[in-house]
């Protein structure tokens, strides 16, 4: 395949994600302004006249870069050997589904181990913002298909790039070491990339909110980036979008 048409099918997918990018954009800065009493965003809103069009407005800068990390991500999973031609098969959707059922069940526990400790936690589950539209649409499209395109195809990918071009020039294939330091790094990153919006949504950041950040967060990136390096990024955001549909959905039943 020449560059022309790696460059083509990037652009494509780049294509693809973007209106998903764009939606679950939206409904993640929504998410975010519903669940925070920020006096700076109180402004902005004000300012703007409608929570609905600062949430347009924000969309602007995670959009474009996840449009950026979806092209070169593309381009840099092709030259490492983790891209994987795009579809599902059966097996593998199975265990995906298997592993997501499992995990989900595992994430809704924060509801009753965290929460028992974080007081605003607790009031976070029991409040119905917890489960409002914005709250899905936003986990499904943002969580499951941007976080994915940012934090596995494109950083897992570049970091495994990097190596290569440091310290494995003459292998014909990225070694399994290279991939697996790789997830480690852009699962740790992803964890840290919660503590600004859990900031927001607490108002503080305390020892138990920065250890449950890393312990749920850095613990499932390390799950998609496992699925994303076996199976393909598809099924990674697949594995991704299903884990915050059981945990809400257990969340719901169980509030």
């Amino acid at each position: 395949m020449t560059k022309m048409d790696k460059s083509k099918k990037a652009l494509k997918f780049t294509l693809a994600v973007f209106p998903i990018a764009l939606i679950g954009s939206y409904f993640a800065a929504l998410m975010l302004f519903g669940s925070v009493n920020n006096p700076e965003i109180s402004a902005a809103i004000n300012k703007f006249g409608s929570k609905y069009i600062l949430a347009l407005l924000s969309t602007i800068q995670p959009t474009g870069l996840t449009c950026v990390c979806a092209y070169f991500g593309y381009i840099l999973s092709d030259k490492v050997g983790l891209m994987r031609s795009f579809g599902f098969e059966k097996r593998k959707t199975l265990i995906v589904l298997a592993v997501s059922l499992i995990g989900g069940a595992v994430m809704s526990a924060d509801a009753w181990t965290f929460a028992k400790w974080i007081p605003e936690l607790a009031s976070s589950y029991e409040s119905a913002g917890h489960f409002d539209i914005s709250t899905w649409i936003a986990s499904i499209l943002y969580g499951g298909v941007a976080e994915e395109v940012l934090m596995r195809l494109f950083l897992m990918s570049a970091l495994s790039f990097l190596a290569r071009k440091l310290f494995f020039k003459n292998r014909e294939s990225v070694p399994t070491a290279v991939f697996i330091v790789s997830n480690i790094i852009s699962a740790l990153l992803f964890a840290a990339g919660h503590l600004p919006s859990t900031y927001l949504i607490f108002g503080k950041l305390t020892i138990l909110l920065v250890l449950r950040s890393f312990l749920l967060n850095a613990t499932f990136g390390l799950l998609f980036g496992r699925v994303y390096r076996k199976f393909g990024i598809q099924y990674a955001m697949l594995a991704h979008i299903l884990l915050h549909l059981v945990s809400r959905t257990i969340w719901l039943i169980a509030f």
